[in-house]
């Protein structure tokens, strides 16, 4: 009898990252781009009105869907995760989600541009068809290709958190391109523009077109995965955890969890409902962000009017910048016997985050409060500091967590514990989708101020719980 490879089983200590990682790497960046330039242009799409190309829904209604779809594709990768675990291996998962969210991208390709379509849902079928297919693909998707950069890594080998902060900025390159690219064709190249009241203005915008780049990216990384997963790859992935080449059960999918493997497991669950918080105001960038900075916020700079979508590149931007930094930092404070352990470093990230919507309280009251004459803008300055303080406390929380799963997963059960990670952005997609749909009722300034102060102290209280969280690690935090 044969295992599924040596190299799936036990990974050698490496000195360099192997290849695979940077596979890895290509083929996430081109998902994030696809996820990313379709999500840049949502919510504009959801509000914009028939006549601009858009479907006309009033804006807390536009932020409800947004929050449930944004939500639910953090919710599916649960099921995803399990079924790779137990059933078809991360590789075929992966195949099934990329083919799956291409599919849906060029269903909202297909979206007429002015709506005689049947509903579904409350919206057109087209759009309602291409967003479920989003969310079933993420759940095949999502939480498996984390749970390869794992693999490529033996247990306790001290590469493995730098590797997935080099996958991160794989991430983080898709994200940044994807506004830019899908932003350009649908509020540039295919939009009609036309002087209205003697500024020239956008009519009609190419929302479609944007779509459609989207799924081009998703099917250009699916090509490359497949065609070169064996070379570098080699058999990671391929079957079910625990399970031989042979379709039969190995010994470790059979034996029962121990003590340390629950307690463990205990920390993924605790940290991940802190997290929650982190989300429902990270992702407000998608929503109340966009919002603001389309009507309040002075997008000219050098006679240049920067299209709003353009500002999701931001924080994805900064990531490229700052992600090799922040791992230099960590990699440091290890080397002198410093290093903080996980739950501080989630701690510190959510403190950081809330910092960053201070800003956002600065620029309301640089207008003088909420104000609702839109000529009256506050200076970009305070939404780039928002981003970067948003930055340093994504840096501070996701990779990290990635990593902590991948750490304290029961092998057997890893991906399905990924998917239990991204339980806290599904929660709080959704609770921030509420939280967006609310800014106009109780304006901007007491939504960024109660949302600075709820994570912030959120993130206190996480470290300081975070001794015996770190002692529930058994080691590995």
């Amino acid at each position: 009898m044969q295992t599924t490879t040596a190299v799936q089983e036990q990974p050698t200590m490496q000195q360099s990252h192997p290849p695979g990682l940077y596979l890895l790497f290509f083929t996430e960046m081109w998902e994030r781009f696809s996820y990313y330039g379709m999500r840049g242009l949502l919510m504009l799409y959801l509000s914009k009105t028939a006549i601009e190309g858009g479907l006309g829904i009033s804006e807390a209604s536009a932020s409800l869907i947004y929050g449930y779809f944004t939500g639910f594709v953090y919710l599916t990768p649960i099921l995803g995760g399990w079924l790779a675990d137990k059933f078809i291996g991360q590789r075929r998962a992966i195949l099934i989600g990329g083919i799956t969210m291409a599919l849906g991208q060029l269903s909202l390709f297909m979206q007429p541009e002015i709506s005689t379509t049947p509903a579904l849902f409350g919206l057109p079928w087209p759009t309602a068809l291409g967003l479920l297919l989003l969310i079933v693909g993420n759940g095949f998707f999502k939480p498996n290709i984390s749970t390869i950069v794992g693999k490529l890594y033996k247990q306790g080998d001290p590469l493995r958190d730098s590797a997935f902060t080099i996958f991160y900025m794989g991430i983080n390159a898709g994200a940044f391109l994807a506004p830019l690219v899908c932003g350009y064709l649908a509020e540039n190249l295919f939009a009609t523009r036309a002087v209205v009241d003697g500024v020239e203005k956008v009519t009609n915008y190419g929302f479609r077109y944007g779509f459609l780049a989207a799924g081009i990216g998703m099917m250009l990384g699916q090509l490359v995965f497949n065609l070169l997963g064996k070379k570098y790859l080699g058999d990671v992935g391929m079957y079910p955890e625990g399970q031989n080449s042979d379709g039969t059960s190995s010994a470790a999918a059979k034996a029962p969890l121990t003590k340390e493997e629950t307690d463990r497991m205990a920390v993924i669950f605790i940290v991940t409902l802190f997290v929650v918080f982190f989300w429902a105001g990270f992702e407000q960038a998608g929503s109340s962000l966009t919002l603001y900075t389309d009507k309040y916020i002075n997008r000219e700079v050098f006679g240049f009017l920067i299209p709003t979508s353009w500002f999701q590149s931001v924080n994805p931007g900064f990531i490229v910048l700052l992600g090799a930094p922040v791992a230099a930092v960590w990699m440091s404070l290890s080397r002198k016997g410093k290093d903080l352990s996980i739950p501080v470093k989630m701690g510190l990230g959510m403190v950081l985050l809330g910092v960053g919507f201070l800003f956002m309280v600065g620029a309301v009251l640089e207008r003088g409060g909420d104000v609702a004459d839109q000529t009256v803008k506050a200076s970009i300055l305070w939404l780039l500091a928002t981003y970067f303080f948003h930055t340093i406390g994504e840096l501070c929380l996701s990779p990290i967590g990635l990593s902590m799963v991948s750490r304290l997963s029961p092998p057997t059960l890893t991906s399905m514990l990924m998917g239990v990670w991204f339980l806290a952005p599904f929660v709080a997609q959704i609770a921030g989708g509420y939280i967006a749909s609310y800014v106009e009722e109780l304006g901007a300034l007491k939504v960024f101020g109660l949302i600075a102060g709820f994570v912030i102290l959120a993130g206190l209280i996480l470290i300081a719980i975070a001794r015996k969280l770190f002692a529930m690690m058994h080691g590995r935090g």
